[in-house]
């Protein structure tokens, strides 16, 4: 049945269909403006995720139901182009959820003069089929453990609620537990995606909010511009520790765009043998198999056997490129190895019984990359012999790391790659239009 009351928080994910009942995509927010005088919100439209992961403006006036389990509007035709916040507006579930907040509510004496903490946001449909933020559900605590099972919700006017201001919610402190619940499951690549998009404030509390892994893996995702944004609002001490936590070869990318002084700095903090490799890395130009290799492939000696170097690769952190081929050298087999033998290709690993030692079986007749080998030299050489992987071994032929083809391609693309990558299968025209108003001149897709 169709509503013309909801929650913000349970709008999240709803799939968004067409008139016809075709799928254009997911609700991720909802954009209301906040109002001076204290009056109710106007909720200006949604934030929809197309399946190219870009997040566009759907008026509300172009709503015509919601149901359980979608958002139904009046046409297939959407505006592209990619949301912008403006002035005077606010995102419902990434800006106000957990904001701090006082009630000022005669029935509910118990929390007069309590901080609480917005919990959801009610909205309802008017007469002239505007929408508004009318209620407001508050929880004395926020985050997660037994305080927060035990906290009653209190569904509140708007209007009897302290603390909802456009300059009251963009003071520090504001908790991110909700956006971090949204974020959960998600693939890396798609939070720093989603991490772009959020407010300046928002993104930094965000930032700092992500356990330390985690962010590294996010920050392996961004623009470089963006991950030195990221990097410099984390102080010297928490920045070293998510270096350590990266990729060597990320590690030392990232490293080699910061002033030097900095680099050295956040190098210092770093535990040795972590900052070690990175080192070794920022020797080599950036454009060459050794400045975009990473030094720690899959390395085993001869005397190993195919059920050691199969647990190797099953290893779910491992990225697959790496995965799919085995090293073979002379110990020690930390890089750089002693001397390089050739390599066992993942494919010929499954076709061998478990007991069989990785030296019968070793391919001697892959070409190696030298370190100083150039960007478009690497590029032939996957070209040429259908890699995804590529040994790199230095003059006395120790193996010193490996290429990728995911490293490769970041270094092929233009440096802003990421922030147009879903333009390649969409036209980029249209305007966010906060009246609601749209035209088919704003460059739509049906």
């Amino acid at each position: 049945m169709a509503s013309t009351r909801v929650f913000a928080a349970r709008l999240a994910g709803l799939v968004v269909l067409g008139p016809d009942g075709e799928s254009i995509g997911r609700v991720r927010d909802a954009a209301i403006s906040i109002r001076f005088d204290r009056q109710q919100p106007r909720v200006l439209g949604l934030i929809v995720e197309l399946p190219t992961r870009k997040r566009i403006f759907v008026p509300m006036l172009r709503v015509t139901s919601i149901e359980p389990g979608s958002v139904s509007l009046n046409t297939g035709t959407v505006s592209l182009r990619r949301f912008q916040k403006r002035p005077g507006e606010m995102l419902a579930l990434a800006q106000i959820l957990d904001s701090r907040v006082y009630v000022e509510d005669p029935d509910l004496p118990e929390l007069a003069g309590v901080e609480v903490f917005v919990a959801d946001l009610g909205m309802e449909q008017t007469r002239t089929r505007d929408w508004v933020v009318s209620r407001v559900a508050v929880r004395r605590y926020r985050g997660l453990g037994r305080a927060l099972r035990r906290s009653a919700i209190h569904v509140v006017d708007w209007n009897d609620v302290r603390g909802l201001t456009l300059q009251q919610l963009n003071l520090p402190g504001q908790s991110v537990t909700a956006l971090l619940e949204q974020f959960e499951g998600l693939r890396p690549a798609d939070v720093a995606h989603l991490l772009r998009e959020l407010p300046e404030k928002r993104r930094i509390e965000l930032v700092r909010a992500l356990d330390n892994e985690r962010l590294a893996d996010v920050v392996q995702e961004l623009p470089e511009t963006d991950q030195i944004d990221v990097m410099q609002n984390l102080g010297v001490s928490r920045a070293a520790d998510v270096l350590e936590a990266m990729d060597p070869d990320d590690a030392a990318d990232l490293l080699g765009e910061l002033p030097k002084g900095e680099a050295e700095a956040l190098l210092a903090q770093m535990d040795p043998e972590e900052s070690e490799p990175v080192r070794r890395l920022l020797e080599y130009s950036p454009y060459t198999a050794g400045g975009m290799m990473t030094p720690e492939p899959v390395v085993l000696p001869p005397a190993a056997n195919v059920a050691e170097a199969l647990a190797r690769v099953r290893d779910p952190d491992l990225p697959a490129a790496l995965a799919s081929m085995v090293f073979v050298v002379r110990p020690p087999t930390a890089t750089p190895t002693g001397r390089y033998l050739g390599c066992v290709h993942t494919q010929r690993l499954l076709r061998e019984p478990p007991a069989t030692l990785l030296g019968g079986i070793v391919d001697t007749d892959l070409s190696q990359l030298r370190p100083e080998t150039t960007l478009p030299a690497v590029t032939r050489y996957f070209a040429t012999y259908n890699l995804v992987c590529g040994p790199v071994v230095d003059s006395e032929n120790h193996l010193v790391g490996a290429v990728t083809v995911d490293d490769l391609l970041d270094h092929l693309l233009p440096e802003d790659w990421r922030e147009h990558d879903e333009e390649a299968h969409e036209v980029q025209a249209g305007a966010h239009a906060g009246t609601g108003v749209g035209t088919a001149a704003e460059g739509e897709v049906q």
